[in-house]
């Protein structure tokens, strides 16, 4: 499985963390920027890992900004990605088995250490349950397809 990582500014200083933590587990990791503390546009960054992650479908992402929020938003614009904002270990792990999410988005400024890192391996390794939850994945899929 291979994650391509990517973070404004404001998640920086975390991102080489999750990077480590990605490759201390086995994953090959592309890390897509940015690539210091200068401010950047969060929807840059948000854009290069999602168009990557659909490029490789089977690749999966983690998108880190203040909140964490700014970046899901922009990861969902793009057809064929399901960023899913969380929190905590508990919301990264419905993300993957009810939602089958394909990015993972946190905030540097609301997440410690800890939490970041159990987020980081629930998300890993919480397989899609499917059944009753494939249908509804497909629906969200297909708001794409509609105008």
């Amino acid at each position: 499985m291979k994650y391509y990582v990517g973070s404004d500014h404001a998640g920086y200083a975390v991102k080489g963390l999750v990077v480590q933590m990605l490759v201390s587990r086995g994953y090959e990791v592309e890390d897509l920027g940015t690539y210091s503390s200068e401010r950047v546009d969060y929807p840059d960054y948000a854009e290069k890992v999602a168009r990557a992650v659909v490029a490789d479908p089977s690749s999966r992402g983690v998108l880190i900004c203040g909140t964490g929020i700014g970046m899901s938003i922009a990861a969902n614009k793009i057809d064929g990605i399901r960023a899913a904002h969380c929190n905590d270990w508990y919301t990264a792990k419905m993300a993957r088995a009810h939602n089958d999410a394909n990015i993972l988005c946190f905030g540097e400024r609301v997440s410690g250490p800890g939490v970041i890192e159990s987020m980081i391996d629930v998300f890993t390794t919480t397989e899609f349950e499917g059944g009753r939850h494939t249908g509804r994945v497909e629906k969200i899929m297909a708001l794409e397809k509609r105008d």
